[in-house]
């Protein structure tokens, strides 16, 4: 084997990087990390585009910091501006390649590509390293896994369960193989420009302004925003002010470098843990781990039942799913007239941002008020969402229209109740009031 292909997903970083410590450890003369960069062009069945300006530019900038920590380490990134399944064939046979090791994405377009690299007669070796915990470690097969969130953590908090250490990143990487074409090298930091598009207009308001400051895409700004959480004791109020709607540190804000891969959730928790050994755990600390888990669960929900969850009935029994192309577009432009609903959507487009209790509420008055088809709403959270995540994002929007796992059937939240109890002097719709 001479070499091999390291293609880089939502793992966009050297700590705790399995996949990388597996293409390393096959032994091949030469590795070669590559990034294939989604289609921005591509439209989803509604008609806005898949991937939006926010989440284009978070991206974006995790990659250039990825290739800039792999110079360091003597080595490059490899950027095409094309879909894996046609790039990673001819990139193969243009090296001598005859295998790609991945990283496992249990969501069926990402387990499609593999499908098709496969098809087209690439060894894939895919790693799953998304979660805190691996599947092998759960008290039962996956396709065992409990229904509802709450047996699922009190069998892992049991059965005591710890994710494995996360790896320190190899301290040199195989070279290069010399037979890159040329045409593959020229125009990269461009294709990777036009993928970004223009920075869109930085916001003031924002709760995440990750166009001001040190909050870029980044390993290095994920590992820096870690510690500074942990080094102003956060943690410890994280339970109590998590339900916040305005500002930076109402709740951690890992999720944006969770999404990209950027930041490992075994590193985040370690240095949560070594937190705790030296200042104590709280209510506030062991609700991290809390949340860690509810992400993990949505993970081997998709191991468990796969394409199921993307059907119109998800996990439920057939029914209608009802839509109202009108009151779809004023939910997304921010103008159906329920001031909280709209503040929230206004601020999501505006920023790609938006609180974890306004995500509830908003989806909540799309499907139960708005009677429109929740896919679609979760199709604009894909869009606009610079932390959109696969797993999260599905399992959420299922769980708000009751066609997943939760017994109640559904989650209706009322948002004149939802901005008594947390905008009771209406400063976030105030700030949001227009766009």
């Amino acid at each position: 084997m001479s070499t091999v292909l390291l293609w880089l997903r939502n793992d966009l970083r050297l700590h705790d990087q399995s996949a990388l410590h597996a293409a390393c450890g096959l032994g091949a003369q030469h590795l070669l990390p590559v990034v294939c960069l989604p289609d921005v062009r591509q439209t989803t069945p509604w008609g806005f585009a898949r991937i939006g300006p926010h989440r284009r530019a978070w991206v974006a900038s995790a990659i250039q910091n990825l290739l800039q920590l792999l110079l360091e380490k003597r080595s490059q990134l490899l950027i095409l501006n094309q879909p894996a399944t046609t790039a990673l064939p001819t990139l193969a046979r243009a090296v001598g390649a005859s295998t790609i090791v991945c990283e496992k994405i249990a969501a069926p377009e990402e387990q499609a590509e593999v499908q098709a690299l496969r098809a087209a007669g690439l060894q894939v070796h895919t790693v799953w390293h998304g979660s805190l915990l691996h599947p092998d470690q759960l008290p039962w097969p996956v396709q065992q896994l409990p229904r509802v969130f709450t047996p699922f953590r009190q069998a892992v908090e049991q059965a005591e369960l710890q994710p494995a250490a996360p790896l320190a990143p190899p301290s040199t990487l195989p070279p290069w193989p010399a037979s890159v074409p040329a045409h593959d090298l020229h125009g990269q930091a461009e294709a990777l420009a036009a993928f970004a598009g223009a920075p869109p207009r930085a916001d003031a308001r924002s709760a995440f302004p990750y166009l001001q400051g040190g909050l870029h895409g980044g390993e290095a700004a994920a590992l820096a925003h870690l510690a500074q959480y942990l080094a102003r004791s956060l943690p410890h109020s994280y339970k109590r002010t998590r339900n916040g709607l305005m500002g930076l540190d109402y709740s951690s804000k890992w999720s944006p470098w969770l999404a990209t891969g950027a930041l490992s959730p075994r590193q985040a928790l370690a240095q949560l843990r070594q937190f705790e050994a030296e200042h104590g755990a709280s209510d506030g600390s062991y609700w991290l781990w809390f949340e860690l888990l509810w992400r993990d669960y949505f993970r081997f929900l998709h191991l468990q039942h796969g394409r199921a969850l993307y059907r119109a009935r998800g996990l439920g029994a057939a029914r209608a799913t009802p839509h109202d192309d009108e009151r779809f577009a004023a939910w997304c432009a921010g103008q159906t007239g329920q001031p909280l609903v709209d503040a929230a959507m206004r601020e999501l487009a505006a920023t790609g941002y938006l609180s974890n209790r306004l995500r509830q509420v908003a989806a909540s008055y799309l499907i139960h008020d708005l009677a429109c088809d929740w896919r679609a709403g979760a199709a604009w959270f894909k869009s606009q969402l610079l932390d959109y995540d696969a797993y999260s994002n599905q399992g959420n929007w299922l769980y708000i229209a009751g066609r997943g796992t939760d017994p109640q059937g559904g989650r209706r939240f009322d948002p004149v109740k939802q901005a008594a109890t947390y905008d009771p002097d209406g400063s976030y719709q105030r700030l949001w009031g227009t766009a």
